[in-house]
């Protein structure tokens, strides 16, 4: 009972205990048994009139939220919503022995040791009697992906969405594209996954280093088709894809792919062609703003939605544009001035403004980064990530925009854990779960009007540095589960340490080599050669002072890094 994580809003024991063989029965309306099912499908649960498990809905409890007893040789649940049913089954299933977070179980599941409930003849597993109420703090509980760096493949997709899940993270925020890869099927412009999609090689090596490339092909991209299911079976587990399509800049894997969109391609010029690129860092690269690119970009937003089915949130990016080539040309400064607006920054605003108005028609907010809000001219019901701190994310929320709470520090989980050697290759140091469990989303020093407008939370995988699944693993867990507390109770909640210890047996069950709370394992270190850290070369809190400065200048776009 001490060990559930994220901690519930209230929680009471009680005496006895109460079995839960596997084919158990569920009974209630369709919609919250098939969440309970999906969420205890260790106990392959069955529907039916009478079951060992009830469930009922009562939308007066709120959306995601729930209450459960635990009494009698039952267990009944009233969820809010389906969502809420899922949540109750995600604590359930905490209250069982770790073996319920496998797949399957064999022969040593069961407590002490004692066969779990594989299949008929095994030993019934059981809970503590207890009444639990629990709702969310926040409705935004997420993880962002960076897929475009280095390419996960689908089935790591819907493994992220499985460990989101059992953590009560809501929102799988995919990076879907950048300078260094295209990672979605487009069939109304296939250029897009045919050219944009894979690179010949990669940098290697440290920050700030004379760059060296390790001369192997790297690509991937989903199908409209593989979208479908990935939306389908993120919904079916309370969660929410958040699509991002970063522009207008970031560009040189469309630019690569369909080089009319170059801003310096108007007035009939022709530059020289662009490749995805091969490096970190930002590329100059970006995409005119005229309306030849809305429409091609409206294409791609149609064919996204359209794949993964409802679609509340679209995020556009907007952040880290030069725009130079904007100013340069002729063409794009007549357009400006056809609009009515001063300078390259405003029609930087313009532009998102106009992507925003494309999603609006077809059901969906848009989503910037927190450039875009310093430029100004957003619609209003556009939400801001403000990634380079507390001060620009107070103006945002302020302003009247809602807000999810992404700064560097310390929700940036490319940063190293500890500054020691011993750790692999990050951008910089350190992030420590200690520093995610005492971040507040809503700061106690805001105005009641400005806390109002924070949605919620969410850690950041960049994936420059994070060439696989293993090391997304590494870096996304245990520090997610902080995060995932955070989110869903406002802050880190009492024993949150000891239920840690307690939670990491949950994560070997669910095979996730996560980083050791005494640090890495030995095939989890940089090792001697270039995967190796080299700490104090850029430091966290050096980063956060610069992108404040960077929040508050006219030519706020530009890379701030």
């Amino acid at each position: 009972m001490t060990d559930l994580l994220p901690l519930p809003s209230a929680v009471t024991a009680a005496d006895g205990r109460v079995d839960l063989p596997f084919g158990l029965t569920v009974s209630g309306p369709a919609e919250p048994v098939a969440a309970l099912r999906t969420a205890l499908a260790v106990l392959d649960p069955v529907p039916g009139e009478a079951g060992t498990i009830t469930v009922e809905t009562d939308p007066a409890l709120g959306r995601e939220a729930y209450t459960m007893e635990v009494a009698a040789g039952r267990v009944r649940i009233t969820a809010g919503d389906r969502a809420g049913a899922f949540y109750a089954g995600q604590t359930l299933r905490q209250l069982l022995p770790d073996a319920a977070f496998r797949a399957a179980t064999g022969t040593s599941g069961g407590p002490g040791g004692a066969k779990g409930p594989g299949g008929p003849g095994g030993a019934v597993w059981s809970v503590p009697a207890c009444r639990v109420r629990d709702a969310p703090r926040f409705s935004w509980r997420g993880a962002h992906l960076d897929v475009a760096r280095h390419f996960l493949p689908r089935r790591e997709v819907l493994r992220m969405i499985d460990l989101m899940a059992a953590h009560k993270l809501n929102r799988l925020h995919l990076h879907l594209v950048d300078d260094q890869g295209w990672r979605v099927e487009s069939r109304a412009h296939p250029r897009l996954h045919e050219v944009g999609s894979h690179r010949p090689r990669t940098v290697v090596g440290h920050h700030r280093e004379q760059p060296a490339f390790d001369d192997v092909p790297h690509g991937g991209y989903y199908t409209l088709d593989d979208l479908a299911e990935i939306g389908a079976y993120a919904r079916a587990r309370a969660v929410t894809v958040v699509p991002e399509i970063d522009v207008p800049g970031h560009a040189s894997a469309i630019l690569a792919a369909y080089p009319g969109l170059d801003a310096r391609a108007t007035g009939g010029r022709r530059p020289e062609p662009h490749r995805v690129l091969e490096r970190w860092g930002i590329s100059p690269a970006i995409l005119s703003p005229l309306p030849e690119t809305v429409a091609f970009l409206t294409d791609v937003f149609d064919e996204i939605l359209g794949a993964l089915g409802e679609t509340p949130y679209v995020h556009v990016g907007g952040d880290e544009c030069v725009l130079d080539d904007w100013a340069a040309s002729p063409e794009i400064v007549a357009f400006q001035a056809e609009l009515g607006l001063d300078s390259p920054a405003e029609l930087h605003a313009w532009f998102l403004r106009r992507l925003a108005d494309v999603l609006a028609e077809r059901g969906s907010r848009a989503v910037v980064w927190d450039e875009a809000f310093v430029s100004g001219m957003l619609r209003p019901d556009t939400i801001v990530m403000p990634w380079r701190g507390p001060g620009v994310a107070r103006r945002a929320a302020a302003a009247g925009h809602d807000v999810v709470q992404t700064p560097v520090f310390p929700l940036y989980f490319d940063y190293a854990e500890e500054s020691s050697e011993r750790e692999p290759i990050a951008i910089g140091d350190a992030i420590t779960v200690a520093d995610v469990a005492a971040y507040r989303p809503a700061p106690e020093e805001w105005t009641p009007a400005e806390r109002e407008r924070v949605l919620g939370a969410q850690f950041q995988l960049w994936s420059e540095r994070l060439p696989d699944a293993r090391a997304v693993d590494y870096r996304a867990w245990p520090r997610g589960c902080a995060l995932a507390e955070v989110a869903w109770s406002g802050g880190a909640g009492d024993g949150f340490d000891s239920r840690l210890r307690a939670h990491l047996g949950r994560l070997d069950a669910l095979g996730v080599e996560y980083r050791p709370q005494d640090g890495p394992r030995p095939w989890q270190t940089g090792g001697t050669g270039p995967r190796r850290h080299r700490p104090g070369v850029v430091r966290v809190d050096e980063a956060m002072r610069h992108l404040e400065e960077m929040t508050h200048e006219a030519d706020s776009t530009r890379p701030s890094v």
